[in-house]
């Protein structure tokens, strides 16, 4: 596959299909009785980087070989980097440097690439969810990479892999694109990115390092793509989830509608997933956050840059190269 595959605009900004796309569009923007609605400000310009953006959506790539890092997790978060709805003001967020390349509710790693570009896994593991949400990060893939590691892609063009499926680090999973409520309100001042999450022990975690703690990322703040000698065991056991907590968990939801929704998924696995998604893209509705997982991945080198080797080397800052 090259590089830079074919994707049409109702791909690119996720509207297919149209009619449920604005409708879920409109959610982000307006909220409901218990999703709140978006909040911006003058502030949240400070994220339109043309100098970035531009040659992006020409399909431009920096001539060094490394993505844009466009956005890191708010680190101001707390410990738990549950946020209750989306603040794209850029007021008291800090990234894992002390800087603001971040906004206030940001909880993930924006890769700002052109769209079409091969989205790999980080790891090897189990798709467990290819879901399109336009208003809470467009068409994404999430992966379960076992002892409660999962990643999640979003803001995807085109998915090519189905739930169920295993994947080997490096594989291809999805084509980039700029799908979400972003996407459509923000063209062209906002860059196409890749909103990646990583998820630990049931809830985001920063991939990135400050000084004393380990790093997801093998190579430490200098990610790199799968290479030679990164290879997983065969076997990837999904993640265990402890059922009571699952079901304390989905007790704390506010929703009735989510709640029952959750309740009526029987397989306990499944209702984990549903849970670990949902808390995820739908955080207010839920009152608490206990943990969920069993026996959880301690935070250390496990995950590769979800590019593929032959597009890009490694990372560079967008406040800083």
């Amino acid at each position: 596959m090259n590089a830079h595959a074919r994707v049409s605009p109702l791909e690119v900004f996720g509207l297919r299909p149209f009619v449920p796309g604005l409708r879920q569009m409109a959610l982000a923007i307006v909220g409901d009785g218990y999703l709140p609605p978006s909040k911006w400000g003058l502030s949240s310009t400070r994220q339109f980087k043309l100098r970035i953006s531009l040659p992006l959506w020409l399909g431009r790539r920096r001539a060094d070989r490394r993505v844009w890092v466009y956005n890191l997790p708010n680190r101001n978060l707390g410990p738990t980097f549950f946020v209750a709805g989306v603040d794209t003001r850029i007021r008291t967020c800090r990234d894992f440097r002390g800087r603001q390349l971040s906004y206030d509710s940001h909880v993930g790693t924006d890769f700002a690439t052109p769209v079409g570009t091969r989205v790999t896994a980080a790891a090897a593991g189990v798709v467990c969810r290819v879901q399109n949400d336009m208003n809470r990060g467009g068409l994404k893939v999430v992966i379960d990479h076992g002892r409660g590691v999962f990643t999640s892609s979003n803001h995807l063009a085109r998915a090519l892999v189905t739930p169920g499926q295993r994947v080997a680090r490096g594989e291809v999973v999805a084509l980039s694109g700029m799908s979400s409520v972003d996407g459509v309100l923000f063209f062209p001042w906002l860059a196409p990115h890749v909103h990646y999450n990583v998820l630990a022990g049931g809830g985001p975690d920063d991939p990135w390092a400050t000084d004393g703690e380990a790093a997801w990322w093998i190579g430490g703040n200098a990610p790199r793509p799968h290479a030679p000698g990164d290879d997983d065991d065969d076997v990837v056991r999904p993640t265990a989830f402890d059922n009571g907590a699952v079901e304390r968990s989905i007790g704390l939801c506010k929703d009735p509608r989510e709640r029952t929704r959750l309740l009526a998924v029987d397989d306990a696995y499944e209702r984990g997933v549903e849970l670990l998604v949902s808390r995820i893209y739908k955080t207010a509705l839920f009152e608490g956050f206990p943990p969920i997982v069993v026996d959880p991945r301690e935070r250390g080198p496990f995950l590769s840059l979800p590019f593929h080797p032959d597009d890009y080397d490694g990372v560079a800052f967008a406040d800083v190269d």
